[in-house]
């Protein structure tokens, strides 16, 4: 279904976009990048890829939350990946607003668009902290929504939008939810990435706030994986389609992990500023797999262990660890 369509992926700034966008190229796509407008000309990740490679990228600078620049860079497109969004949870604490404005909003932009301009596919993100603490495991596409974060609010709000675009105007959209992605540029406000660049950084001490908490972790490979199956898919349209592992750690253990990797000598401490309100903390998260392995031909590529040693690989070239602030909390 994906060749010789031309895809647009907004957020192809960001972590999972980039890898996304990276991807798509490698597999002879035309890939148009939908990236975030700033007066500094700044591609965000995109900027590292090699210029051959960025080369057959066409760029457009737009703000997701605006509906004339998202129509504009949908007008010449026939499938859309819709990954723009912000994420962080402690910062959707103190400024909600913005993630309505980004998140919900955005979405209407992006399916509204595709509505008036006769989109052949889109692909909306969303999210697996839609489902909150887990009320049961393996955590289907039906397990119930529970908003215990503004930010996670405004993801259910997105994928609502985006669901009543497809039962309102038969819009052929799928909406997609990846578990907890990791990988070569995730940015700091993460835990993989925040272990990391403590233990780069020659750091015995590693500030964690709650390591109870379980994931279903997922290397950024195999989450994109994961959205080109779905897209390539047509009887995952008008489904929600998680993308996970079907497995847990927690976040000891993984601290562990990266600690046994880098630093034995290394030891976790509770930092109180880094500790969810209680009721918003989602403490277990272990996702389902069944519907995307029933209707595509996906499988995880990397193991955990595996999956971690790139990821530290790449944080180990110093040009990419200086761009990261290990000594505070990155909201």
């Amino acid at each position: 279904m994906l060749k010789n369509r031309k895809i647009l992926v907004t957020g192809a700034d960001g972590f999972i976009g980039s890898h996304l966008a990276e991807k798509l190229v490698d597999d002879g796509y035309k890939v148009k990048a939908f990236v975030y407008y700033n007066s500094f000309s700044s591609w965000g990740w995109l900027d590292t890829l090699p210029k051959e490679k960025l080369a057959k990228i066409e760029i457009f600078s737009g703000d997701i939350r605006d509906p004339n620049g998202v129509r504009t860079a949908m007008k010449d497109v026939d499938i859309v990946f819709h990954l723009a969004a912000l994420i962080a949870i402690p910062f959707s604490y103190h400024s909600p607003d913005s993630y309505v404005d980004t998140n919900v909003k955005g979405t209407l932009n992006i399916v509204q668009a595709a509505k008036d301009l006769g989109t052949e596919r889109v692909l909306v993100t969303s999210t697996s902290e839609v489902y909150g603490t887990a009320q049961f495991v393996p955590i289907t596409e039906e397990h119930p929504k529970q908003p215990q974060s503004p930010y996670s609010a405004s993801k259910i709000g997105a994928d609502a939008i985006a669901d009543s675009f497809y039962r309102s105007f038969d819009l052929p959209l799928t909406i997609v939810r990846p578990f907890n992605t990791y990988g070569p540029r995730q940015s700091a406000r993460a835990v993989i990435p925040t272990i990391i660049t403590q233990l780069l950084n020659g750091k015995k001490e590693i500030k964690l706030g709650d390591i109870t908490p379980t994931r279903d972790l997922l290397f950024v490979k195999d989450t994109v994986n994961g959205f080109i199956e779905i897209a390539k898919c047509e009887k995952l349209i008008g489904h929600e389609v998680n993308i996970a592992t079907q497995s847990e750690i927690s976040i000891k253990d993984l601290a562990m992990e990266m600690i046994n990797q880098i630093n034995p000598e290394a030891y976790i401490l509770t930092d109180d500023e880094r500790m969810r309100p209680e009721k918003s903390e989602v403490f277990r998260l272990f996702g389902s797999n069944e519907k995307l392995k029933k209707y595509t031909n996906w499988e995880p590529q990397y193991t955990l262990v595996e999956g971690i040693k790139e990821t530290i690989e790449w944080f180990s070239n110093k040009e990419n660890l200086a761009k990261y602030k290990a000594d505070i909390y990155n909201v």
